[in-house]
């Protein structure tokens, strides 16, 4: 999934919680963040953390890279 915004990052945070079959709750008490902060991660609020988030993401076994555009 290319990731554009803070929408489709969440997104595909939700898809891989959901895949591997974990609640929010499960990751805020293996975190420590609150099911607030994961819910509004996963709506794409554009006022997020991003340390939280990236940590969020490597703990659903996701990479995240930065690639330059072709132009």
């Amino acid at each position: 999934m290319k990731i554009t915004d803070s929408k489709s990052f969440g997104t595909a945070l939700r898809e891989r919680r959901k895949q591997l079959g974990y609640t929010q709750a499960y990751i805020s008490d293996f975190t420590g963040f609150s099911i607030s902060f994961l819910s509004e991660l996963e709506n794409g609020k554009k006022t997020i953390q991003l340390d939280k988030a990236i940590q969020v993401a490597m703990l659903l076994g996701l990479n995240i890279t930065i690639e330059a555009r072709c132009r």
